[in-house]
């Protein structure tokens, strides 16, 4: 699926962000660090509206594009139309950390071992 740009749509800083967190997802999936929907990255949109940027469900880490982030509020609902899904029990700890600590652009979370299950 081709994915429409939301250059557009988006302020300088935001965009500079989704081209930094796209290939932040890039890097993790060619180091091999993804654990398939088990490995999430987020990262807070600079302002007081505690807007997020996240992975859409679906793809692979080697497919996200700076347009296909999804833009996310505390509570994970879509703030911008986007084909894809998201998965909200994906966001749970990233918004729990974002909310605790405001000074955290950026939170990455990889579940390993037996107690990694399927979510969504």
């Amino acid at each position: 699926m081709t994915t429409p740009s939301v250059q557009s749509q988006v302020s300088e800083q935001e965009w500079q962000l989704r081209q930094d967190l796209a290939a932040c997802y890039r890097l993790v999936a060619l180091y091999g660090w993804s654990d398939l929907v088990f490995t999430h990255i987020s990262a807070r949109i600079p302002g007081p509206e505690h807007h997020f940027l996240i992975n859409p469900y679906g793809l692979m880490f080697d497919e996200i594009t700076a347009s296909s982030l999804v833009k996310v509020d505390q509570h994970c609902n879509k703030l911008i139309d986007s084909p894809y899904p998201v998965n909200p029990a994906g966001f749970v700890i990233h918004s729990a950390v974002h909310e605790a600590r405001e000074d955290a652009g950026c939170v990455l979370r990889r579940l390993r071992g037996p107690r990694a299950r399927r979510c969504g």
